[in-house]
């Protein structure tokens, strides 16, 4: 099976952990197919070019396992943003013909999965996309929400990496015969129950003190405004309480700010943002780990923490509900610090078993790769079936 991948959703010089879950679902699907990906990315037009300040990929930079083509496409940000599908299709056809796959792959309705369908239907292959959170949820306009609506509708198959997705894709035009979640997966090599005390002493913290545990951007987005005053609530009754934040991103100095507003330094630590075998380490360090988004697709952070056997504070959001319930933590509604403080209060005064936890909601990267691959093949057989129907019947 020759599989071109078209899609930005995916690691570069610039952005080596980008695209992380797709990453770890086409590594290993490349060890199965023939696959190549296409990676576009925007650069102003020749006119224009002397105001482009946007850093560039490195085109001889690899991800391991897998071969990728930086190709440029010219745009403006935002100004074209209803013409980068088109674009990208016609940048790319080119690049993807010379490959001849047998079938087109993309992350990211629009604009790399629109682009797909219209590079797949000029080579009269079929296409799957995959839906992974914003493209869905938070389409900015009208005219992007046409231009979704009409890639969901003309390609083979929709992939989506929760059923709160899924139910999204299809009120837009999904098939629904031709459309499933596939939930994200871990590496379950490096996230697995580990000793806590010894995570701890890796890290340098207290041994004994309860610690939820953030690992991501640092957004508002995150929930992490309230995780502060839910934080700021329980310190004053459990004095030797520490809540570490993981991770780099814009909303540090509003976050600092609502420390300081709610005296709350004392429970609240930051670290800069880490890879992937020191993120184990921090959930491993975790009592709890908390998730408090306003939305979602189907995080990675909470997959990986149940893999770690660590329980999980989280929002009922997007993808969440698909992979936990009460007998590895607590759901709460976004926004809400008073639901947030108790669920917290809850899960650090439980005794969990990180080895049923574990158990239980442990999903690998290999999975995920296989039901892809599954998907892929499908698509292929029913084109083909579609095909010798037609011929038999004219």
């Amino acid at each position: 099976m020759r599989v071109a991948l078209v899609t930005k959703i995916f690691p570069s010089s610039i952005q080596q952990w980008g695209g992380h879950s797709a990453y770890e679902t086409i590594r290993l699907l490349a060890q199965r197919c023939d696959l190549q990906a296409f990676y576009p990315y925007l650069v102003f037009p020749q006119l224009l070019g002397s105001f482009d300040r946007t850093p560039r990929p490195d085109p001889a930079w690899q991800p391991e396992g897998v071969k990728v083509s930086y190709i440029p496409h010219a745009g403006i940000p935002g100004l074209t943003r209803h013409l980068n599908g088109s674009i990208i299709a016609r940048t790319v056809l080119p690049y993807v013909r010379r490959f001849n796959p047998d079938i087109v792959l993309s992350y990211f309705i629009y604009p790399y999965g629109y682009a797909s369908v219209r590079v797949a239907q000029a080579l009269g292959v079929p296409s799957v996309l995959t839906a992974i959170g914003s493209d869905i949820h938070s389409i900015p306009d009208a005219l992007t929400r046409s231009l979704t609506r009409s890639a969901l509708r003309n390609t083979d198959f929709v992939s989506t990496t929760s059923q709160d997705l899924c139910d999204g894709a299809r009120l837009l035009g999904a098939d629904p015969a031709h459309s499933r979640p596939k939930l994200n997966g871990c590496d379950t090599a490096v996230f697995y129950p580990r000793d806590r005390r010894q995570a701890r002493e890796s890290l340098g913290l207290d041994p004994d003190a309860p610690s939820i545990v953030y690992v991501g951007r640092l957004d508002v987005r995150k929930g992490l405004v309230e995780l502060v005053e839910a934080v700021a609530r329980l310190g004053p009754e459990h004095p030797d309480l520490r809540c570490y934040i993981v991770g780099d991103g814009p909303a540090k100095p509003t976050l600092l700010a609502a420390i300081d507003r709610l005296n709350a330094g004392q429970w609240i630590t930051f670290a800069p943002a880490v890879l992937t075998e020191q993120v184990a380490v921090w959930m491993a360090a975790a009592d709890l780990v908390t998730l408090p988004s306003y939305n979602e697709g189907c995080p990675n952070v909470v997959v990986e923490a149940l893999a770690a056997g660590r329980p999980v504070v989280a929002t009922n959001v997007g993808g969440i509900p698909e992979l936990m319930d009460d007998t590895c933590g607590r759901m709460v509604s976004p926004r809400d610090v008073s639901a947030l403080t108790t669920a917290l209060k809850e899960v650090l005064h439980q005794t969990w078993d990180a080895s049923t936890i574990s158990a239980r909601h442990g999903r690998s990267w290999s999975t995920v790769a296989d039901e892809l691959y599954q998907i892929l093949e499908e698509a292929i057989q029913r084109r083909a079936a579609g095909k010798t129907l037609s011929g038999t019947s004219a």
